[in-house]
């Protein structure tokens, strides 16, 4: 356990013979237990705490005031665009229109969502420079194993399966994984020392096994990839595919549109990029913009205009992937996409992309006399600061990271990239002020004056909170899942 703790769990708050409640007598038969096994039977008491409702109550608002959201304080984790996401797309998504509308009712007596389905799709092509889109997917993850699934099949009715799926050593974290899922063998690259891919290296394992070359564009160190143009020029020579991982879309879109690069395929993350909201587990939406000729692969149905430009679904794919979500994907997170990108418009879409790389290379300004930064490439939408300086004081990212808490931040995504030795990335996105960035800043600063002079400091961090620094390795090997927590811990 952690050294220290503030707050009660609700089992040490318990009292014998306090209720919140009174349920009425049993009104039916008792249930007859001849026919279950002896020791399957409870004897005593269920063992739930037992509290008034007031209690509970104020226990569980006390806890959620601990949580650290967007909504409370910077959430600066690089690579999750972790924005703040306007009222007015939870208010549309609310609506007993949306929320009441059973999926099976999709086939005819609800144009109106059909039609934001379809407006939502024609946006998001127009930012990829696609012709065609699928909405189904219903995350980043699943985004990318549709796409590398259509490729798959694009391949197979060329009669050319193929093998492998390139990728850089500065990929989005799921990429390789989507690639096994998909049934291709990864092949990963190194970057050059600029973090930009080498196109010598992958020159080197290009061939006519080859089914795609998939990047994050710019990649996870935040740098563009400028030889663009020519890398897709070398994978569609040899027959491949481009698959452009769109976590990162936040950096160029209304700039750049990714079909125009070369890539055949691309995912959104419309819990990232788009605002709607994100972490938690879901729900997510990853919809998949590819070029003409995969149309015929996407997953079934697809969303389509008839000759009177009425949208409908199309079922009548036979080159089909199939379908890759039990209906038709997260529609009330797509009703907020689709909401942010009415208000937007297209300028208010390219100001995303400006105040994104603006205030990331603000804050980069600010911290990289105090951190290292491997990859000198100026970057976009974020940066990978390193934290190798402080090494020779005893201090390691993670120290950093924990001392974050106690100045009132959230942690950085930290120790990715893997090519960054102790990686602290950072992704302030659009919608933080200047002041905030200063206070963030500041902080940091703070952290590696007290790595240099006082150490102990940040080895004992965080010590604002209520629980103390946890012993992460005995966590991963003792996972405690239930009450009470074994006196030997």
């Amino acid at each position: 356990m952690a050294e220290k703790i503030i707050e009660k769990t609700i089992f040490e708050l318990s009292r014998p013979g306090v209720g919140g409640a009174n349920l009425p007598g049993l009104d039916v038969p008792e249930a007859n237990t001849d026919s279950i096994p002896e020791n399957m039977i409870r004897k005593g008491k269920i063992g739930l705490p037992e509290l008034a409702e007031i209690d509970v109550m104020r226990h569980f608002v006390k806890l959620s005031t601990l949580n650290h959201h967007v909504e409370k304080g910077f959430y600066p984790l690089g690579s999750c665009t972790m924005k703040y996401n306007p009222k007015a797309n939870e208010n549309a998504a609310s609506l007993n229109g949306f929320t009441d509308l059973h999926p099976l009712t999709f086939s005819g007596l609800s144009r109106g969502a059909i039609e934001i389905m379809a407006q939502l799709g024609e946006m998001l092509r127009e930012i990829a420079g696609h012709e065609a889109i699928t909405l189904q997917p219903s995350a980043g993850a699943h985004g990318e194993f549709a796409g590398l699934l259509i490729i798959r099949a694009y391949l197979e009715s060329m009669g050319e399966p193929r093998k492998e799926v390139i990728l850089p050593d500065s990929a989005h974290g799921t990429n390789p994984a989507s690639i096994v899922f998909s049934g291709y063998k990864p092949v990963q690259i190194k970057s050059l020392d600029n973090g930009m891919v080498d196109i010598e290296a992958l020159r080197g394992v290009l061939s006519k096994d080859t089914a795609a070359l998939m990047l994050t564009n710019p990649n996870t160190l935040g740098i563009f990839e400028k030889e663009i143009k020519q890398i897709a020029a070398m994978v569609h020579e040899v027959g491949a595919q481009m698959y452009m991982d769109g976590a990162n879309l936040n950096a160029m879109m209304g700039y750049v549109r990714p079909g125009e690069l070369g890539f055949d395929v691309m995912h959104f993350n419309l819990h990232k990029t788009f605002s709607t909201p994100h972490g938690g587990g879901g729900p997510g939406s990853g919809p998949v913009s590819v070029k003409r000729h995969l149309e015929p692969f996407l997953p079934i149905p697809v969303v389509v205009r008839n000759n009177e430009g009425e949208p409908h679904f199309d079922w009548e794919r036979p080159q089909s992937i199939g379908k890759v979500s039990g209906f038709y994907g997260n529609f009330l997170v797509m009703v907020k996409a689709w909401l942010y990108l009415r208000m937007l418009g297209l300028e208010g879409v390219r100001e995303v992309s400006e105040w994104a790389v603006l205030n990331s290379n603000y804050l980069l300004s600010r911290v990289e006399d105090y951190y290292g930064l491997k990859f000198k490439t100026t970057p976009m939408h974020e940066f990978v600061a390193d934290s190798t300086p402080l090494k020779e004081y005893g201090i390691r990212n993670i120290d950093v990271a924990k001392r974050l808490l106690d100045y009132g931040f959230h942690a950085p995504t930290m120790s990715f990239p893997l090519i960054v030795p102790e990686a602290l990335m950072i992704e302030p996105t659009e919608t933080e002020s200047k002041a905030t960035l200063d206070a963030f800043a500041e902080a940091m600063i703070a952290i590696a004056r007290e790595a240099k002079e006082t150490p102990d400091v940040l080895h004992e961090a965080p010590v604002n909170t209520p629980i103390g620094r946890l012993d992460e390795g005995k966590a991963a090997r003792r996972r405690v899942l239930r009450w009470p927590i074994p006196e030997d811990l």
